[in-house]
């Protein structure tokens, strides 16, 4: 095997795969990079027995050939070389020599017949989407994925399509983040559950771009494949939450704020609710909703805190108390100006949308109790 390649080609080819390499294996073949010519083209693979990466570049093959090199060794010399050509190929002794100008590295390499193969995947179901619509799409639901390993299923992302509308939902127990946009093209209703993990690797490899991602689904893999990446990973199983079921059709209170300054005032609070005192202790918030003005305000052994902002209210009176951390994660996720936040009672789920796009996103918050 022997190429010449363009070092920017090569580490972005690189930084893709590596998100798939395994970090705590018995396998030393699984924190490899596959490293394959094909004519003119060199692929890159990795595999984790979870999540599969493949990336293709154009580069000068002079010698057709394959191997596999330590992922990180490899890309943490790649990542430093200076910018320009870079020569690699086997020597006699098997060694992956990486040649650049002033620059010689040997490494050892590994069997490429011993390296897994990617499973191969009978697509069931397929949508196309523009890679920064599912950039989107992540960015507003991964973060309410669970950290619980005790309930897998909700350590995942909920795919579903719906008479032509792509829903993505995310939960953990105490909030639930949905996101629609509906389909170019006609497809069939199907429904699936990827890995946190997985969408979250994949959104860093998206562009912010129009080009399209393939999203193909089989009986227990998904596949998503772009113009040079393809990117295999297995599904959860379990039977996910009804969500529809649980978020509020009406509500009691509803305030309509500027989301700027609402966040502001909870990123303010949460200095004195996060105590640096008892640091592994959240302290709850309290929401007290009055006629055209909410106050949000935190006691505990660090100090006390009050907010107090003007804002249009609709409805009843309301006090309520909640984890701050899970309204900030939701204004930091909406791109609106302005936000409407909508209450039941102070033991009910609270529903923050943006006013603009209310129909498209959704996000609820399940309320703590406060003590007298």
């Amino acid at each position: 095997m022997k190429i010449v390649c363009d070092k920017e080609k090569i580490l972005k080819a690189i930084n893709s795969v590596t998100k798939a390499v395994a970090s705590k294996t018995t396998m030393p073949i699984l924190e490899g990079i596959l490293i394959q010519t094909n004519d003119k083209d060199v692929k890159l693979t990795t595999y984790d027995l979870e999540i599969g990466i493949e990336y293709i570049i154009e580069a000068e093959v002079e010698e057709q050939g394959a191997t596999v090199v330590n992922a990180i060794m490899f890309s943490e010399i790649i990542r430093k070389l200076p910018d320009t050509e870079i020569k690699i190929y086997l020597n006699e002794k098997n060694l992956l020599v990486i040649e650049c100008e002033g620059s010689l590295y040997k490494l050892a390499t590994m069997n490429p017949n011993e390296f897994p193969e990617l499973p191969q995947i009978s697509i069931e179901n397929s949508i196309d989407l523009e890679q920064n619509s599912l950039k989107e799409m992540i960015r507003k639901t991964l973060f309410a994925v669970s950290n619980e390993e005790n309930r897998p299923i909700f350590t995942g992302c909920l795919f579903e399509v719906q008479e032509n509308k792509l829903n993505l939902v995310a939960v953990d127990g105490f909030r639930l983040a949905w996101k629609s946009k509906y389909l170019p093209n006609k497809t069939n209703n199907f429904s699936a559950v990827i890995p946190g993990r997985t969408l979250n690797e994949i959104n860093k490899i998206l562009l912010d771009s129009f080009d399209t991602i393939k999203i193909g689904i089989a009986k227990n893999q998904a596949l998503f494949e772009m113009e040079n990446c393809k990117i295999v990973t297995r599904l959860l199983d379990g039977e996910f939450l009804n969500y529809s079921s649980v978020i509020p059709e009406m509500w009691e209170t509803r305030i309509r704020v500027n989301k700027n300054t609402i966040q502001n005032c909870f990123e303010r609070i949460s200095l004195i609710s996060s105590s640096s005192i008892e640091k592994e202790k959240k302290y709850p918030v309290k929401v007290s909703i009055e006629i055209g003005k909410v106050i949000i305000s935190c006691t505990n052994q660090t100090g006390d805190a009050k907010e107090e902002m003007y804002v249009s209210t609709e409805g009843k009176n309301l006090e309520a108390g909640f984890n701050p951390k899970y309204f900030l994660d939701a204004f930091r996720a909406i791109d609106d100006e302005e936000v409407f936040i909508d209450f039941g009672t102070s033991i009910s789920p609270c529903i923050i949308r943006p006013v603009d796009s209310a129909g498209d996103y959704i996000y609820m918050i399940l309320p703590i109790r406060m003590k007298d």
